[in-house]
């Protein structure tokens, strides 16, 4: 059985919706532990009353990225996991850090990668006018909000939408496709060749179209 470490800042609604996949689906796998980088993250609470392990490793207490990637790096490697998750864990990390677990870190960014990386992407997407925005599952590299694509969800963007309704509406999307991209990791099922992810044994979808409501439809 696999073991899963989810790092979230928050409430980790994305870390929710994964424990929640995974005890109702009998995964392969279960959630050892969910670590934050703040120890007032209302996500840790949601842990504990569903019996995982949590952990804290406040920034905060660290002169610089290093040290404190360091020590979370040690906090995750107690657990032992197969899978490191970051469900809304707001902190860049560092390319050593990263490297460290290659091939076994997956995000979620909210936009239709390699579209609008970094923060602030409901506006950014706004601003540019498009008709279509989403999220991404991706594998984690060293380049900021890049790396080999799992799964991505994509809806209509409405002439009403601001920030707050695009991200709301898209967080629904998140809920579902993120789960979705680790429970294919933990059956072994994502083929990783050339930087393009597939998913075997058997193949599925890899891109979620949602209708304008924001409610998720069936893969494409």
């Amino acid at each position: 059985m696999k073991k899963i470490v989810i790092l979230i800042s928050g409430r980790g609604t994305n870390m929710e919706a994964i424990v929640r996949a995974c005890a109702a689906g009998g995964w392969p796998a279960r959630v050892a532990a969910v670590l934050s980088n703040r120890p007032e993250a209302p996500g840790l609470q949601f842990a504990e009353s569903h019996g995982i392990a949590t952990g804290v490793v406040d920034h905060r207490q660290y002169p610089d990225r290093t040290s404190f990637d360091a020590a979370l790096a040690a906090a995750i490697d107690a657990h032992e996991p197969d899978l490191v998750v970051l469900a809304g864990f707001m902190r860049i990390l560092t390319s050593g850090f990263v490297d460290r677990y290659a091939g076994r870190l997956l995000n979620i960014h909210p936009s239709l990668l390699p579209c609008f990386p970094g923060l602030n992407t409901h506006k950014q997407a706004l601003e540019a006018g498009v008709k279509l925005h989403g999220a991404s599952v991706h594998f984690v590299t060293p380049e900021l909000d890049h790396g080999p694509i799992v799964i991505q969800a994509a809806l209509d963007v409405l002439p009403t939408d601001t920030p707050d309704t695009l991200a709301a509406r898209l967080l629904e999307c998140e809920h579902v496709i993120y789960p979705r991209a680790v429970q294919w990791f933990v059956e072994d099922r994502l083929h990783l060749q050339d930087g393009v992810v597939q998913v075997i044994n058997p193949a599925e979808p890899q891109l979620l179209m949602a209708i304008s409501a924001g409610t998720p439809a069936a893969g494409v």
